[in-house]
C-alpha cells in the first residue's frame, strides 16, 4: 500500500486517522488560505483543501496526500465563524453559534503523487446548540482552551455538551467526514478495514437525547431508523395477524397518543399494533422508529389503562432512548447484510429471521431500568398513575413462577422483573425499601 500523507497537523485529524487504523504520517501544509467567500462554502473548503494537498504533494516523489479544511457558517449572517484570537472573540462567537443553526463545511482533497489523480469533495453538517449563560460560557473557556479551534469549541470534548442536534455526518464535526474519506480513498486503492462496507449502509451521526440526557454519537440517523423500523414491521406483519378490531385499536392509540404527547422524540410517528396470538401470549415489544407491536392477551392481562399505559410507556421509553437501534448498531458487524437487505424492503429469509430475533431480543438490565424510567416519568405526565407499572409487574412476576418461560413470552424479552419492581418503586416514591434493596443487590438470572 502507498505511503498515506495527512498535509495537516490538527491533532483532531489525527485521532480520526488513528482511531480507523489508517497508517499515516504528517507534513503539514504551508498553503495561505483563503478566508473570504467568493462564491460559496462548499468552493471555499474544496480549494483550501486542494491547495494545502498540493503543497505538500509537489516536493514529493510518491504517497495519497490528503487534505483538509472546514469553517463553520452562519447562513443568517451570511458569516465565516473562525478561530477565534482572543477569549472575547471566543465568546462572542459561541453566542452567535446559539442564537441559530449552523453549518460545518469540511474540504477533502487527495491527490496521488505519481498518477497526479486527484479527487476533491466536501461535507456539510448542521448544527443546533444550547444556549448558556455567560458564567457558564466563562467556566467552559477554563476548562478548554477556545483559540485554535474553528467556531472557538471542541465539539469531540467539553464542547459537546452544548450540541442539542447534529444533522449530519459526526466526524464531519470533528474535522474530517470519515465516510466521505472513506469513498476517496477506495477509489485509489485504499481500504481503511471495514470501514467501506459500512458507510455504504450507514450514516454518521451525533444528537443529544433528551431521554438519556446524554450526547450520543450514533451511526444511524433519525432517518435511517424509521426505515429500517418501516422494513422490519412489515415483515412482522407478515408473518403475525394483526387484529383490525375497531375498539381495541382505539383503546391502545389513545393510549398511546397519550403517552406520546409528552415523550421525548415527538419527530417520530408512533405506530401500534395488537398481534393476534393462539398461544395466549403476553407481550409487548418495540421496533426503531416509532413501532409498538403489543399481544392481544396483554390487553386482558392489565386489569385497567393505567398498567396498560405502563407497558405501552415503558416501550415508547425503549423508542425514545433508541434502545433497538443501538442493540442493531453494537452488532452492525454481524448484521450490517441483513440490515442492507431490510433496508432494501427484502423478503429475503435472512432478512425475516433478523426482524423476528431483532423484535424479540433481550434488552440489558440497565436498558430495562432506564425503559421504565422513562416510563414513570411519562405515566406521571400523561395523567396516569405510575403505581401501573409496579401493579403490571408484580402480576407479572406472580404469572411466571407458575408458567415455564416461552419463546416470545414478555419475561424472556423482558428480563429481571424483581429488580425492575425495585427499581420502578423508587422512581415514583424516590425512597428505597429494604425489600427493594434486596431484590436490586440480587444476582441477575
Amino acid at each position: 500500500m502507498k505511503q498515506i500523507i495527512l498535509a495537516s497537523n490538527s491533532p483532531q485529524r489525527k485521532k480520526l486517522l488513528k482511531l480507523f487504523n489508517l497508517k499515516f504520517k504528517v507534513i503539514s501544509s504551508r498553503a495561505e488560505e483563503v478566508t473570504q467567500i467568493k462564491t460559496n462554502c462548499a468552493d471555499l473548503v474544496k480549494h483550501n483543501a486542494f491547495i494545502k494537498a498540493d503543497d505538500v504533494a509537489k516536493n514529493l516523489k510518491e504517497g495519497i496526500v490528503i487534505g483538509s479544511d472546514s469553517v463553520v457558517y452562519l447562513p443568517k449572517h451570511n458569516k465565516i465563524v473562525g478561530k477565534p484570537k482572543d477569549l472575547k472573540e471566543a465568546k462572542r462567537n459561541l453566542k452567535l453559534l446559539f442564537n441559530e443553526p449552523h453549518w460545518v463545511y469540511t474540504g477533502v482533497a487527495v491527490i496521488d503523487v505519481e498518477s497526479k489523480k486527484k479527487i476533491v469533495d466536501f461535507e456539510k453538517t448542521k448544527i443546533f446548540m444550547n444556549t448558556l449563560k455567560d458564567k457558564e460560557i466563562e467556566a467552559y473557556h477554563k476548562i478548554v482552551d477556545p483559540l485554535g479551534k474553528a467556531g472557538g469549541f471542541d465539539i469531540e470534548g467539553w464542547g459537546g455538551i452544548f450540541i442539542r442536534r447534529i444533522e449530519g455526518c459526526y466526524t464531519n464535526v470533528i474535522g474530517l467526514p470519515m465516510a466521505k474519506l472513506t469513498k476517496i480513498l477506495k477509489k485509489f486503492g485504499v481500504s481503511i478495514l471495514g470501514l467501506i462496507l459500512i458507510v455504504n449502509f450507514i450514516g454518521c451521526t451525533s444528537e443529544y437525547n433528551l431521554a438519556t440526557k446524554q450526547e450520543e454519537s450514533l451511526l444511524y440517523s433519525t432517518e435511517r431508523e424509521v426505515r429500517i423500523g418501516e422494513n422490519v414491521a412489515m415483515q412482522i406483519m407478515n408473518h403475525y395477524e394483526i387484529i383490525n378490531d375497531l375498539d381495541l385499536n382505539e383503546r391502545v392509540e389513545k393510549i398511546l397518543d397519550k403517552i406520546v404527547s409528552v415523550c421525548d422524540r415527538k419527530e417520530l410517528v408512533y405506530i401500534i399494533r395488537i398481534i393476534n396470538d393462539e398461544e395466549d401470549t403476553i407481550n409487548a415489544v418495540s421496533l426503531p422508529g416509532g413501532y409498538v407491536f403489543i399481544f392481544k392477551e396483554m390487553l386482558t392481562f392489565a386489569k385497567n389503562d393505567d398498567e396498560l399505559a405502563s407497558v405501552i410507556a415503558h416501550e415508547v421509553g425503549h423508542i425514545t432512548a433508541r434502545h433497538g437501534i443501538k442493540r442493531l448498531q453494537a452488532s452492525y458487524g454481524a448484521m450490517l447484510l441483513q440490515l442492507a437487505s431490510i433496508e432494501a424492503g427484502g423478503q429475503a429469509a435472512m432478512g425475516i429471521g433478523l426482524a423476528l430475533n431483532s423484535l424479540f431480543m433481550q434488552y440489558s438490565l440497565e436498558d430495562e431500568f432506564e425503559a421504565d424510567r422513562l416510563s414513570v416519568k411519562y405515566l406521571k405526565k400523561a395523567g396516569y398513575k405510575p403505581e401501573g407499572i409496579v401493579d403490571f409487574l408484580a402480576k407479572l412476576k406472580e404469572k411466571q413462577e407458575k408458567q415455564p418461560i416461552r419463546p416470545y413470552s414478555y419475561w424472556r424479552t423482558h428480563p429481571f422483573i424483581p429488580q425492575r419492581i425495585a427499581a420502578a418503586n423508587k422512581e415514583i416514591t424516590g425512597k428505597l425499601e429494604f425489600k427493594d434493596y434486596l431484590n436490586l443487590t440480587e444476582e441477575k438470572w
